[in-house]
């Protein structure tokens, strides 16, 4: 009798019953809405905007924010929420991501009680889209060097400068844009930036060969006016956006151990079904060797972040931990999605078995969201108390 990935995890001993009617309620969208689909919206570049209303009435944009329509739902839900998502595919993942853990709550922890009101209900239904302005076209990992600017102008703010790499930025109806007023790092404010201002622009960013499924571009802000009550008013210095990005690696860790799990059963179920030398390969030793150090490392990863999010429900998850697991988990499941490639042969390069496209995106993760370089050093400095970057 063959063992599942998810009997070896041991997951249902260990969740509460919102947390399974939460992942369960989400693997059925995925399976009914994305699935069908995502080998065409691959290949052709698109994100279907239309999604987001229907992730809206599916409740995780937003999903773990309390308060102002959003679902306020547990931080493990959510983390299994982001798992189901992107085991359809990162580009759906990435979307709620930057959507919840990015926009949302950027307003949320930094916002006005007018700016919450007026914004977070709209972005938990799908009404509204917003993206996330930190990246500049030369400052990725060193977010203080920022050239972007705000420039008092009376009771207004003139913000000029360029972003990148960011998603959502041509389908966004706000921006939440980060600007230095001076040229110390934390001089670093937040403002939320409307679709349509003045001076504002988006376009996407072309030819792409990771996330095609995922509307990825950048904005240009040429002396945008702004209102003063456009700014969120608790966020100052480098603290504003680096919480975001935080928050933001929790469902990351998450979401990538969805795409390790797709391409492990994916490369389980094709090994028995495999004929070469009159059997399955999936009787060859060294096909079986394979699969378990996946499944070995896809268990580990999976209950580091179940741990990780109890201590994150509990507010005593420290930013190095998150670190510490955005980098584990981003590793193992670009490990896992190379690794099906290879044992599914020439097959495994077609997007009918999906894994290629998994293992295209996953190299996006990786670098994203703080590469695994960066990651690195900040253990290293939370171990030795000596920073190297």
């Amino acid at each position: 009798m063959a063992t599942s990935v998810e009997q070896f995890i041991g997951w249902e001993g260990l969740l509460g019953e919102e947390e399974v009617a939460v992942r369960d309620m989400t693997r059925r969208f995925v399976a009914d809405r994305i699935l069908p689909f995502i080998v065409d919206d691959f290949a052709e570049g698109r994100f279907r905007k239309e999604i987001a209303l229907e992730l809206g009435e599916l409740g995780v944009l937003g999903a773990n924010l309390t308060g102002y329509g959003c679902p306020g739902i547990g931080h493990v839900s959510y983390g299994l929420a982001c798992h189901e998502l992107e085991y359809g595919d990162s580009g759906l993942r990435s979307f709620v991501s930057v959507q919840t853990s990015l926009a949302m709550y950027a307003i949320w922890r930094w916002g006005s009680e007018e700016q919450k009101n007026y914004w977070l209900p709209e972005m938990a239904a799908g009404r509204k889209i917003g993206c996330f302005g930190l990246t500049e076209p030369n400052h990725g990992s060193d977010p203080g060097g920022m050239l972007t600017r705000a420039k008092r102008d009376g009771d207004d703010w003139l913000l000029t400068g360029s972003k990148m790499w960011i998603t959502s930025a041509s389908i966004a109806d706000v921006a939440i844009v980060w600007a230095k007023t001076s040229e110390d790092s934390e001089s670093m404010r937040g403002f939320i930036v409307e679709a349509g201002s003045a001076g504002l622009s988006a376009h996407d960013i072309p030819h792409k060969l990771s996330m095609r499924a995922s509307s990825t571009g950048g904005l240009m802000l040429d002396n945008v006016r702004v209102p003063d009550s456009a700014r969120l008013p608790k966020a100052e210095g480098m603290r504003g956006p680096l919480s975001c990005l935080n928050n933001a690696r929790f469902g990351v860790s998450w979401g990538v151990l969805g795409a390790a799990r797709f391409c492990l059963e994916k490369a389980t179920e094709y090994s028995v079904e495999r004929q070469q030398w009159g059997g399955p390969i999936a009787r060859k030793q060294l096909v079986q060797g394979q699969l378990a150090e996946m499944i070995s490392e896809v268990v580990k990863a999976s209950l580091l972040a179940l741990h990780y999010g109890r201590l994150k429900e509990q507010d005593k998850l420290r930013a190095p931990q998150v670190s510490l697991l955005k980098r584990n988990n981003c590793r193992i499941a670009l490990m896992c999605a190379r690794t099906a490639r290879g044992l599914m042969g020439g097959n495994g390069i077609t997007g009918e078995y999906h894994v290629m496209r998994h293992a295209m995106n996953l190299e996006s993760t990786y670098t994203y969201e703080g590469t695994d370089e960066i990651h690195s050093l900040v253990l290293g400095h939370a171990l030795t108390g000596e920073r190297a970057y």
